[in-house]
């Protein structure tokens, strides 16, 4: 029997069934286009994948999470697929982002006749997505990636090339060596008037029969466009009512557009199915799957200090690192990624990633204890770079027995907690180095920041740590749920009430806190008290300042309860595994041409109605949960405000909470399997808040080496006015520039600027997590934005390398496994930067090359091998710049050689590529 699998996920909301627009409860969308087009790439790529490995690649149904563990080849168990969804929502949300906030810009929609300008921010976009996902930095990747296919979709459905009769995709909007040709002038008229704004084709003659490339002008704030051009048309566009009226954008299926619309659809997929290509063809099969999110869930992240007292510290780290790394290999549990982030005073970083095991444990070995004297290190600097090179919702663990010296960087890390939801645990312990903390001020931080992220606080001796690291053993598992996480300022007596469903397995409680006592009570009424031990529902362990409670397996269904009575301040966090978890965002409603919903980055806006969108997914029918409440709940105190859930059809929930607790809160999700009656209960981590600040900053383009880079944002307030203050931080420590106070008005709009400089030496596809932070005066009300921006050198060759085949020598019979056959390529990058990688995209073979020079010409010599049973291939070569060439060949029961046949080809190569090529190549 296959374990069903339930996925809440984010998604964003538009009426109606329209294409184009950023997202959608129905129809064709740019959400839905890319999901097609994304889907047939990772199908694609799962299957050669498969094919290389000698497994079969089939997947049952047509889900995430059929696809993710079809493709991962997952023989121990059920693999989450959050971070799948997390992948693909980064790059969905970006569609709803381009529309928003680059609403007047034409370059991003192809309005106005701007295709050389649309064209390059396309390519742009393609060289940082493929610079990023090689250098592992896959959140801008997916980012960048977002906004590229919404400006290419844009193309055909903005622009005529579809009435022109082209029923291919344009060739030249992804390659940085052609032009977009053919161009109406910006004089000459393209379309004749439509008094309706309903006429099926509004061209002129003279635009169809040149085959003149155009696109409609868009007035947003003024009616006036070239004489005789066409507009966007809709409402928004003023221009539309100005001689010629109308309008020829196909982002809506109407009556008199049914055919060209479905065409812009068409084609706006397979164009975007061409750019993951081409794309793939650059990073390989290994770092795209990386890119969409095909990994295991876990990934296992140190942050360590290594001042001399830690020697003992890092030996229990690396104990931990290497049971995780030895016992959890070949499971669902084992680590998709390890990261580890050394802090020092004044050093820390640098960050170190990987997805090989035997490097990681090598990097952690080679951590010595030196340093310091001084109590004070450089803590917060090091969880920065933790948090921005980690993958969202990672759990993340930091060693160190000194408090933090950089606690400038406080609201920097709440921001980042915030916007990344990853969860960031302590291990402080308390004897060490002279003057060592155990006051309990210099803790609070660690706590504060413990507790707003969903984790643990731990206040342990040096020999008392390895009993307190269990808790990473708990966490580093595939499918972690949290069912419970509560916070109390002021010790007395509380109940705290949790569901546990049949599917949640590996039940434990943490509770922190000093001098404290609780009961455990069953819903069939067994108790047990805080005796350690095993016991008749957990076994109770405790160790420094932290109670741990492993709930006896088969664990009892139904609600239980936990009595604490404390005088102090505690927190109580419940998990599990199980295959029903959420993902959450909040989402704001925009106007304008293209409306819809786009993600709030920061904090939402005190005194509105939040908003979240939850989409019900997975191989069980959104029927088959019933998703009952959605509430905040006020993680120091007892309130719970529960949303109005709106069900828009197909899984997907719109919950409006009209009221918003005033401090910190978390999302609270109920529900009940229908088929069962079994009802269950999941809760986000990360504590939210509202701001009367808004910051808002948007960027959508590259930085130099060398070069100084302007970002202006802008700051408003419901709030008070006043003079605020602006601290602005970025985890490579680059210079920045910036005024550190702003003075506003409440509801006026207040702009500013960061300056970036990246060192002339930045190496080309490093990506920096800038966020900028917003305080009120008094320090009571804060906001933030964090934006990923790519430094990348200029590019000096933009042709792709030329990769030929020459011969070929194939007999299979139709018993495939009593032959092999071979191909043979030549590869150059001419006067270009070089090839900088070849790879085998398909085929399961080998690959071997001998490069000779002739002439001051670089060429490979390159031999393909594989069996019969294996009768496809790709070779993909990437030049340094980034550029893709192809050589691909399929042989299916060939009776003989095909030697002559490519002898003919190779004398045409070279006739193209110089007789110096006589000398290299043997003829066959």
């Amino acid at each position: 029997m296959r374990s069903t699998v339930c996925v809440i996920v984010l998604g964003v909301l538009l009426s109606g069934v329209r294409a184009f627009l950023p997202v959608g409860s129905g129809g064709h969308t740019h959400v839905t286009i890319t999901r097609d087009a994304v889907m047939k790439s990772i199908n694609e790529v799962c299957k050669a994948e498969a094919e290389s490995e000698g497994r079969e690649f089939k997947p049952t149904d047509s889900s995430v999470e059929e696809l993710l563990n079809a493709c991962l080849g997952s023989t121990t168990g059920l693999v989450s697929a959050t971070k799948f969804h997390e992948a693909l929502n980064q790059i969905y949300l970006q569609h709803g982002l381009v529309d928003r906030d680059f609403m007047a810009s034409n370059m991003h929609h192809f309005n106005g006749e701007t295709f050389t300008e649309g064209q390059i921010l396309i390519t742009q976009g393609m060289a940082a997505v493929k610079s990023n996902t090689l250098k592992g930095n896959v959140q801008a990747a997916r980012e960048t990636l977002g906004r590229v296919l919404h400006t290419l979709q844009d193309f055909y459905s903005h622009s005529n090339w579809v009435e022109l009769g082209n029923k291919k995709t344009h060739p030249n909007l992804i390659r940085r060596d052609f032009t977009i040709s053919n161009v109406a002038d910006v004089d000459t008229p393209t379309c004749s008037d439509c008094a309706s704004g309903t006429c099926p084709n509004q061209l002129l003659p003279s635009i169809l029969s040149k085959k003149e490339l155009t696109s409609g002008y868009l007035g947003l704030s003024s009616p006036n466009k070239p004489k005789g051009k066409c507009s966007h048309g809709g409402d928004s566009d003023l221009s539309s009512t100005q001689d010629p009226r109308g309008g020829i954008n196909k982002d809506e299926l109407r009556a008199h557009n049914a055919d060209l619309h479905k065409a812009a659809v068409t084609l706006a997929t397979e164009a975007s199915f061409e750019l993951l290509e081409n794309i793939l063809g650059a990073v390989g099969n290994k770092d795209y799957l990386r890119l969409m999110g095909i990994t295991r869930s876990v990934v296992l992240c140190f942050v360590i200090d290594t001042t001399g007292s830690m020697a003992d510290d890092i030996a229990e780290a690396k104990r931990v690192a290497h049971n995780i790394i030895d016992e959890k290999k070949g499971t669902q549990d084992e680590p998709s990624e390890y990261i580890l982030v050394p802090f020092n005073d004044p050093e820390f970083g640098p960050l170190m990633r990987t997805t090989d095991p035997n490097k990681m444990k090598a990097e952690i070995s080679k951590l010595g204890a030196h340093g310091g004297g001084d109590a004070p290190e450089m803590c917060m600097s090091g969880l920065q770079l933790a948090l921005t090179g980690s993958p969202t919702s990672s759990e993340i663990y930091v060693f160190t027995d000194a408090p933090a010296k950089d606690t400038h960087l406080e609201k920097t890390v709440f921001a980042l907690i915030d916007s990344t939801q990853s969860t960031v645990s302590f291990y402080q312990t308390s004897e060490g180095r002279s003057r060592r903390s155990t006051v309990h001020s210099d803790f609070q931080l660690y706590s504060d920041l413990a507790l707003a992220s969903g984790g643990q606080a731990i206040k342990v001796s040096k020999s008392e740590l390895p009993s307190a690291t269990d808790i990473i053993i708990d966490t580093s598992t595939s499918a972690l749920v949290t069912i419970l996480q509560r916070a109390r300022k002021t010790g007395n007596e509380e109940s705290f009430s949790f569901l546990l469903d049949s599917s949640v397995s590996k039940v434990i409680a943490y509770i922190t806190g000093d001098s404290l006592k609780f009961t455990l009570q069953s819903p069939s009424g067994v108790s047990q008290s805080d005796g350690v031990g095993p016991g008749s529902l957990a076994k109770v362990q405790t160790v420094g300042n932290l109670w741990r409670l492993q709930f006896n397996s088969p664990t009892e269904t139904g609600l239980w309860t936990v009595r604490i009575v404390s005088k102090k301040t505690y927190t109580i966090r419940i998990i599990g595994q199980s295959d029903i978890t959420f993902i959450y965002n909040f989402v704001e409603k925009f106007e304008g041409p293209h409306p819809g919903f786009a993600i709030i980055e920061g904090r939402p806006q005190t005194g509105k109605p939040t908003t979240l969108w939850l989409t019900v997914t997975g191989q069980k029918v959104a029927e088959d949960l019933k998703i009952q409440e959605v509430g905040l709940v006020d993680v120091s105190g007892t309130r719970v405000v529960d949303g109005k859930i709106h069900p828009m059809g197909g899984g997907d929930f719109l919950v409006t909470v009209s009221e918003v607790p005033e401090g910190e809160f978390v999302i609270m999700l109920k529900g009940e399997e229908t088929a069962t009656s079994s009802r269950f209960q999941r809760q986000s981590t990360t504590q939210m808040s509202l701001s009367k600040i808004t910051v808002k900053a948007t960027v959508d383009s590259t930085l130099l080496p060398g070069e100084p880079f302007k970002l202006p944002f802008t700051v408003i307030t419901t709030g008070a006015g006043g003079t605020y203050t602006i601290s602005a931080r970025n985890d490579r420590g680059f210079p920045l520039t910036y005024n550190t106070k702003l003075n506003l008005e409440t509801g006026v709009s207040a702009k500013s600027t960061v300056v970036v400089k990246p060192p002339a030496n930045t190496e080309s596809g490093t990506d920096i997590a800038l966020t900028i932070v917003a305080e009120g005066p008094g320090g009571f009300e804060t906001n933030y934005a964090v934006l990923r921006l790519t430094v990348l050198s200029k590019v000096t060759d933009i042709t792709p390398p030329v990769c030929e085949i020459v011969g070929v020598n194939a007999h299979c019979p139709s018993d495939c496994t009593q032959s092999n056959w071979d191909l043979a390529v030549n590869i150059t990058d001419g006067n270009g930067v070089g090839i900088e990688n070849i790879f085998i995209q398909q085929g399961r073979g080998n690959f071997s090359q001998e490069t000779v020079v002739n002439g001051g010409i670089t060429v490979v010599n390159g031999n393909y091998s594989a069996s019969c049973c294996s009768p496809d291939v790709t070779l993909s070569i990437v030049d340094k710049e980034g550029n893709v060439g192809k050589c691909s060949h399929s042989v299916s029961e060939e009776t003989g050689g095909l030697a002559f046949h490519f002898y003919l080809s190779l004398q045409a190569w070279f006739g193209i590529h110089g007789g110096y090529m006589q000398d290299i190549f043997p003829l066959l």
